[in-house]
Formats: C-alpha cells, sequence, structure tokens
C-alpha cells in the first residue's frame, strides 16, 4: 500500500495519504491544510479519493477537508461526537491567531468496530476519546500501522486542557485499545516522528506502571 505523510499547517499536523496500488483508491486522514502538496501527492500516484477521514475536530486537523472535498467529491467522515468541536473553529481559529476556515458538511460518523476500506485493505476504526470527546484512531492490520491521531506521541500523549479533554479518559484510551495491540505495530501520531506501540510501553513516561 502506498503511504505518504505530508506535515501540514502551523502546527503541522501530520496528514497521511493511502493509496492502493491496484485500484489506485485513496484515503486522505486529517487534511488540515496543504490542500495543494495533498492533491500533488494524489497526482503523483494516480489516486481517487474515496475517503477523507478526520481524526478529530480540531482546526489543525480538519481545517483544509473543505477545501479537499470540493476538489475531489469524497465524503468527510468525523465522529459525531466532536460534533459541538467543530462548531468552535472559528474560536479554534482565533486562539491561534489563524484566518477562519471554511465549514464541511461531515458525511458519515465513524465508530468503534466500524471497518472502511482502501481497496482490499481494511482500516478498523477505533474510538480512544480523551484528547477530544470524539477522537478516533484507524488501525491497519495488514500494514502493521495505526493512525492515533492525537492520542499517543512518540514519548507523549494528547493534551487534554483543551474543550472535550479528559486526563483519565486519554489514559484508558490507550490502555484498552492502542496498547493491546502488537509491540511491532507502527504508530503515526498527529504531529512528529513515528514510533512502535513496543517502544512507548517501555519509555513513555506517561504509560509508566500501565
Amino acid at each position: 500500500m502506498i503511504h505518504e505523510i505530508l506535515p501540514v499547517g502551523m502546527l503541522a499536523c501530520n496528514c497521511s495519504i493511502f493509496g492502493d496500488e491496484q485500484t489506485r483508491e485513496a484515503m486522505v486522514v486529517d487534511p488540515g491544510d496543504n490542500i495543494a502538496g495533498i492533491l500533488e501527492i494524489l497526482a503523483r500516484h494516480s489516486l481517487t479519493v474515496k475517503a477523507i477521514v478526520i481524526t478529530h475536530a480540531h482546526i489543525d486537523h480538519i481545517g483544509g477537508a473543505q477545501k479537499l472535498k470540493q476538489a475531489t467529491g469524497a465524503p468527510v467522515y468525523l465522529n459525531q461526537n466532536d460534533a459541538a468541536l467543530q462548531k468552535m473553529l472559528d474560536a479554534q481559529a482565533a486562539w491561534l491567531g489563524m484566518e477562519p476556515v471554511e465549514p464541511v458538511k461531515i458525511d458519515g460518523s465513524p465508530k468503534d468496530g466500524d471497518r472502511l476500506m482502501v481497496g482490499t485493505t481494511e482500516f478498523h476504526v477505533l474510538h480512544t476519546p480523551g484528547h477530544t470527546q470524539g477522537s478516533i484512531s484507524l488501525w491497519i492490520p495488514s500494514e502493521g500501522k495505526v493512525v492515533a491521531g492525537d492520542t499517543l506521541f512518540r514519548d507523549s500523549i494528547g493534551r487534554t486542557d483543551l474543550p472535550g479533554g479528559d486526563s483519565r479518559q486519554i489514559l484508558r484510551s490507550i490502555h484498552d485499545k492502542l496498547l493491546p495491540l502488537a509491540d511491532h505495530t507502527v504508530v503515526i501520531p498527529g504531529h512528529g516522528d513515528t514510533t512502535t506501540i513496543g517502544r512507548e510501553k517501555h519509555f513513555n513516561y506517561f504509560l509508566q506502571g500501565m
């Protein structure tokens, strides 16, 4: 499977572009900004976007979704528990000193246990609230990868001091949904370098004793 990670926007959100080599179907996860760069990657691989998935409704992850939807016609998926947060995008822009972004109509709400397809590859939806109430992660068993949004980072976890955050809940989500994955599972966080489940079990200060 094709997989490119493009850091986008002022907070360098990791946007993932997944593509099937046979069908040329693609999924874009967290197109927060730099839609031109995302479209260039899609064109380079001759990919057609079938789904735009947002791990959570913070502006750095969802800010470019409407532009990408307009460019590709693909449906946008966001867990419904982040609907209230999505309505606060103007306030989020003000917090960061950003220009307001175009709101996007959500076409579906992926929930825990759902499976999304790119070609023949299954993406398993894991509801991992705590950073926000609607935060999801995408586990791809055949690739040995999990897109963790802002739930789990290399050496850290997502902040919980913003609206919808819950410090106990995020640790429970990590314990129940992410740490049971195989140690060699590659973690693609919402920001920063990739890591593995095994590495975070051993070295992540926030997870010690779990």
